[in-house]
């Protein structure tokens, strides 16, 4: 048998596209490929792509046009585009880099090695973006990289109808998968690669079971919670993302009840003006927000908020900046991503008259990051001192003479100690605060 081509895989995005590259990858592994790093022994590359903005995919086609050199002094090099610019482009994609052998979308992945298999055999091009198949969420552990923490997706797609969002779109309705096999996965990882750690993925994670059936003993986000604490070896269970109408009371009971899981939510406010998220149709006011988050700390006293922000989105005046930066003081998040609106077509916003000059959105942008890197930083500074819980991670890639672990607040803290230290749990006393972590030494 003629050997196959070995795979180098790369991912734009979030985090639930580094999930999928595992499982393309797990199933590349299953078909005999091998996985390569050096784009120079591979040939098979496929690239996982990100749509939520523009920048994203012009990235893509930035690395491609690095690609098409490899690819002519390497004609049987199969370069394929797949995820979620591949499915909102489809065969634009083509047009735009005629040399790309490859285009599949979210919802057909398991078919990529046919795909790649068609255009080794001789084929000239392979497509498939179809709408609406099963999700295929089989995983192979083997596929992790190993380390103590695993992103797990307990669902697929997203069915709010947020004016801005493009997921909806090129990720499909909701599919949250079975309990059971949730559970089974992490108990593998924990069991077979040493996870320690899980984080649960979803577009709106707290909206997982919703769809599967509406009935009081319909599986829901609090009951797959305590079903994964009870999995032994498993330390830490962090979520990403959350939204303020799914944070009900029985999901706020589950976190104060379960001390596996992380004291740390990522629940997007988006907007501190009222106007702007009827806007964006988000399906909360600021009231609403604040009271979830008031009813949250109570019942948690030590949690941490983050959330992502838009600036600069259609109709948005000075006012509305000014509520949205009141209320990223008010509630105090201790981690903030601000972004500045961009229009994605087939969205509602593209729509809209874009009205805030881009020199406007680049101010407003700088604005919200200065209080949030203000009020970040009092946070961070009110932990020195205390002698803090980490999940040690291992050695800090941006200071290798330092571990880096994370409290259960998921705040990042450097500190000196052995490499044999990774994966385990460990006392430390914080003795500063940086900008984005803490600096602290072993408790004796």
């Amino acid at each position: 048998m003629k050997a196959l081509p070995k795979l180098h895989l790369l991912t734009f995005g979030c985090q639930m596209n580094k999930v999928d590259s595992e499982l393309i990858l797990g199933r590349f592994l299953e078909m005999g490929y091998e996985a390569t790093d050096r784009l120079e022994e591979a040939g098979v590359v496929l690239l996982n792509t990100c749509s939520v903005r523009e920048h994203a995919e012009e990235r893509v086609y930035s690395y491609l046009g690095a690609i098409r050199k490899v690819k002519a002094e390497r004609p049987d090099l199969v370069v394929g585009v797949v995820g979620c610019m591949a499915q909102r482009q489809g065969e634009e994609v083509f047009g735009r880099a005629p040399f790309v052998d490859v285009v599949c979308g979210t919802r057909e992945f398991p078919r990529l090695p046919d795909l790649v298999g068609e255009v080794i055999e001789g084929r000239r091009r392979a497509i498939a973006v179809a709408e609406e198949p099963d999700v295929e969420f089989r995983r192979n552990v083997a596929a992790h990289a190993g380390g103590p923490h695993a992103f797990v997706a307990v669902m697929r797609g997203c069915d709010l109808t947020c004016t801005f969002c493009i997921v909806p779109t090129v990720r499909g309705p909701v599919q949250s998968r079975a309990p059971e096999a949730i559970v089974e996965e992490v108990r593998r990882l924990v069991d077979e690669r040493g996870v320690k750690q899980v984080t649960l993925l979803g577009q709106t994670v707290n909206a997982y079971g919703y769809d599967r059936s509406r009935g009081p003993e319909a599986p829901r986000l609090p009951s797959l919670l305590r079903s994964l604490s009870a999995i032994e070896g498993l330390r830490r269970i962090g979520l990403v993302t959350l939204h303020a109408a799914y944070l009900t009371p029985d999901l706020i009971e589950a976190v104060a009840d379960l001390p596996k899981v992380q004291r740390f939510l990522p629940l997007p406010a988006q907007s501190g003006s009222d106007r702007i998220l009827r806007a964006m149709r988000r399906g909360y006011t600021v009231d609403l927000y604040r009271s979830r988050i008031d009813r949250l700390r109570e019942a948690v006293p030590e949690i941490e908020i983050g959330s992502d922000w838009i600036v600069g989105f259609p109709g948005e005046t000075e006012e509305d900046i000014d509520l949205s930066e009141r209320l990223l003081e008010e509630i105090g998040f201790v981690q903030n991503f601000v972004f500045k609106f961009s229009p994605r077509p087939g969205t509602d916003a593209a729509a809209m008259a874009d009205d805030v000059p881009e020199s406007e959105k680049r101010r407003r942008n700088a604005r919200l990051l200065a209080a949030a890197h203000r009020v970040a930083a009092g946070r961070m500074r009110a932990q020195v001192g205390r002698v803090v819980e980490v999940l040690v991670e291992g050695p800090s890639g941006k200071d290798p003479g330092r571990l880096l672990g994370r409290t259960s607040t998921n705040l990042a803290v450097r500190f000196e100690g052995d490499r044999s230290l990774a994966g385990t749990l460990a006392n430390v006393r914080i003795l500063a605060s940086a900008t984005g972590h803490l600096l602290g030494a072993l408790a004796a």
